[in-house]
């Protein structure tokens, strides 16, 4: 049986040293993740058919081959063809390769969805294609793949527990190595999935605030 003194005393501590380092890899993962989905489906809408057939294959690599042999590669493989990252690297850079090939599929659909007749219209105003694509169709396009994309945030929240894999010692990290000393496997799992939950709780709120913060009277509705 887990004892108050030892589950608040060393239990928590050692949870909340997990929390930190789980939030270090999930909030830059995040940020450039979503950025890099908006620049990798503008170029599948928009950019000449040779960048459009990169940008293709780099997605279905991504989204087709699974994100723990991803981090494998990354950490175990590279170094021997000399290019070496920390744990921290690799986590965040698998994290944002991925995230970045699911985002640009939410933008992509929502930059198709965006009426011709805008785009036609800013060129006939002397936009070029560029101007036409950051100042008209990207901001409608986040508004609408703001939902889509909110779900990726989520994923990448419970995605960020395989990065003790690869010595990573994060939330997930910091609860198997508990368990491994005192073998209270069902309070320390039990606790770090709330921890989890607590995370996809808050991220849900914050994205149904940015929702609506983004809502435009007349562009879609508001729920």
């Amino acid at each position: 049986m887990l004892t108050a003194e030892v589950f608040w005393g060393k239990v928590i501590p050692s949870l909340n040293q997990g929390l930190v380092l789980s939030l270090s890899l999930i909030i830059p993962s995040a940020i450039i993740g979503f950025l890099g989905g908006i620049v990798i489906g503008a170029v599948r809408v928009y950019a000449p058919v040779p960048f459009r057939r990169a940008a293709d294959v780099y997605v279905a690599l991504f989204r087709g081959v699974p994100l723990l042999l991803q981090l494998y590669f990354l950490y175990y493989a590279l170094p021997k063809w000399g290019v070496r990252f920390s744990a921290y690297q690799a986590a965040v850079i698998g994290f944002v390769l991925c995230s970045s090939a699911y985002h640009s599929e939410y933008i992509r659909g929502a930059l198709i969805s965006i009426r011709q007749g805008q785009v036609k219209a800013a060129y006939s105003l002397g936009f070029s294609t560029l101007d036409m694509v950051l100042h008209i169709v990207i901001p409608q396009a986040v508004r609408r793949a703001l939902p889509g994309c909110g779900n990726e945030v989520i994923y990448l929240i419970k995605y960020s527990s395989l990065a003790y894999v690869i010595t990573f010692i994060e939330l997930t990290g910091h609860a198997k190595e508990l368990t491994a000393r005192s073998f209270h496997y069902i309070e320390i799992y039990f606790t770090a999935g709330m921890y989890y939950l607590a995370m996809t709780t808050l991220a849900t709120w914050l994205l149904k605030y940015l929702e609506k913060k983004a809502y435009v009277p007349g562009f879609g509705q508001q729920r």
